[in-house]
């Protein structure tokens, strides 16, 4: 039988800690990170972090592995969580993956074929490139070469979204193997997806608050210590919640113009986390914002595939 594995996604400031630690104490849970910033020391504030007392509630993994200066990819997520799930299978326990990044999730669920560390900076450099070639030519273009490359891929994927093209592309620059190839490797996992959703006008409102809180619990002061040891060409600073400051730290822009950037930008990539679990992973929706009494249907429906 495949191992158990129980995701909670859905776009930032909707809620997916908060569930995850009620589901993890009553399921004798443990959490894996499924974010690609909650990994780097010292990144507290901005990245939404679980706190020490909230660790305390239920074991926490993949969270604090990495300096800032440290890549952490895909590949890396694939690997750990592949590890830590087989640890806490053998423990009894359940594995509960949490977080937003799709890829990430993506690249776990449906066994992709990614590479290693040593070809981190290469792929770096192949995205670079590719978003370079997207700026000068164009989505069509752009999408219309990966449909030369792999017919089935382009297939699936609409001309405008030019974020999964360059994706596409990546991959067959970096690893010489179709894309779509990829997602036809035998799963490892017996996954139950809960995708936390509400109102757009919730959770930008959700979103616009979580900004304003880290701003007063020191993001301020967390970049200017990150930008002290990375450029803003690291992968930590190209964060959101990170990327919006370098104008603001020269004097060229306002903390207030700051805030709204970040929070902006916050509500865009709600957004796409939405169009991707929805687009790439069988994800069962729930809305514990407008609805709470939704947690005892999510209960009911992971009972049942517990019983499977």
């Amino acid at each position: 039988m495949k191992p158990k594995v129980l995701v909670i996604v859905g776009p930032t400031a909707v809620g997916k800690t908060d569930l995850s630690l009620k589901l993890a104490k009553q399921y004798h849970g443990e959490i894996i990170s499924g974010d690609s910033l909650q990994v780097y020391r010292h990144l507290d504030v901005g990245t939404a972090k679980v706190t020490p007392t909230e660790r305390q509630q239920a074991p926490h993994f993949l969270i604090d592995i990495r300096d800032v200066d440290q890549p952490y990819s895909a590949f890396d997520f694939k690997q750990l969580a592949t590890q830590k799930i087989e640890e806490i299978t053998q423990r009894g326990h359940l594995p509960i993956i949490v977080g937003g990044t799709g890829l990430y999730i993506a690249s776990l669920l449906k066994n992709f074929t990614l590479g290693g560390d040593a070809d981190d900076q290469a792929r770096l450099q192949i995205r670079h490139e590719l978003e370079k070639e997207l700026d000068q030519v164009g989505a069509q273009k752009m999408w219309t070469q990966l449909a030369q490359l792999d017919p089935n891929a382009a297939a699936k994927i609409p001309v405008q979204n030019s974020r999964r093209t360059i994706r596409a592309l990546e991959v067959i620059r970096q690893t010489g193997q179709l894309f779509s190839e990829q997602e036809q490797a035998a799963q490892q996992f017996d996954a139950y997806l809960i995708g936390l959703n509400t109102s757009r006008e919730s959770l930008y409102q959700r979103i616009d608050q979580r900004v304003e809180l880290m701003i007063e619990a020191g993001l301020v002061d967390e970049v200017k210590w990150l930008f002290s040891q990375v450029s803003t060409e690291s992968q930590p600073a190209k964060g959101i919640g990170y990327r919006e400051f370098p104008g603001y730290l020269s004097g060229k822009q306002t903390l207030a113009r700051t805030i709204e950037l970040i929070q902006q930008d916050s509500r865009h990539y709600a957004k796409r986390q939405l169009t991707y679990f929805r687009n790439q992973l069988p994800t069962n929706w729930f809305d514990l914002i407008e609805d709470p009494q939704a947690l005892k249907a999510i209960k009911q429906e992971i009972e049942l595939w517990l019983l499977k």
